[in-house]
């Protein structure tokens, strides 16, 4: 693969990091958005072709599928970046190591707040919107402690206990994952919250922006 910005490192599977140059970003937004490719497929067309731009012009010979428009995917990284955030590749530096190494990792990040949360050791934190008293305060004491020791906690941003986990972790380090777009934080009762970790921690998605 061939990248302006040269920003190279070694995972800890063996496989390099690079940071994107812009046009490279927008054929990895076209490719990734184009319907029917999902990361597995993504990824097998990356290793074939070696970069996203020589997987679009060998699309029309080996699909019947229509890659996204380049405006459509400068868009999207337009406003991704109007909100603040950065629209993240599985192949660069700031990209969740872990998440890294799955077999398929999304190709897209977008992420606002500090990337450098999701490099720590983390620990997920779920549970029911309707939990009781004593739930959402343990919850919050639990994802405190854990914080304490070093740990970024990371959970949806739904009510209940999900975001008890985030108020306790809000001083050492909380990672919010949307179902949705990052232009569409839900549900409303957390907007405050949401504002909170994009402050403190950080709020991400893989789905497009206008994704509900």
């Amino acid at each position: 693969m061939q990248a302006t910005t040269a920003s190279v490192a070694r995972t800890r599977s063996g496989s390099m990091t690079r940071t994107l140059s812009r046009p490279e970003r927008i054929a990895w937004v076209r490719l990734a958005r184009t319907p029917r490719i999902g990361p597995l497929t993504f990824h097998r067309l990356i290793a074939r072709f070696r970069t996203a731009s020589a997987a679009l012009e060998a699309l029309p010979r080996v699909s019947n599928l229509s890659a996204a428009g380049e405006d459509r995917a400068t868009a999207e990284i337009e406003g991704v970046e109007a909100l603040g955030a950065r629209l993240i590749a599985s192949c660069e530096p700031d990209y969740p190591p872990l998440l890294a190494q799955l077999d398929a990792p999304p190709p897209l990040l977008a992420i606002r707040g500090d990337p450098q949360w999701l490099k720590r050791p983390t620990i997920a934190i779920v549970g029911s919107r309707e939990g009781s008293a004593s739930a959402l305060m343990f919850a919050e004491r639990i994802a405190a402690d854990l914080g304490e020791a070093g740990f970024t906690i990371v959970s949806g941003l739904a009510r209940g206990v999900d975001a008890s986990a985030h108020k306790g972790a809000l001083n050492t380090g909380t990672v919010g994952v949307l179902a949705g777009g990052l232009d569409h934080p839900y549900p409303p009762q957390n907007l405050r919250l949401h504002e909170a970790l994009c402050a403190r921690g950080a709020v991400v998605s893989e789905a497009p922006l206008g994704s509900i």
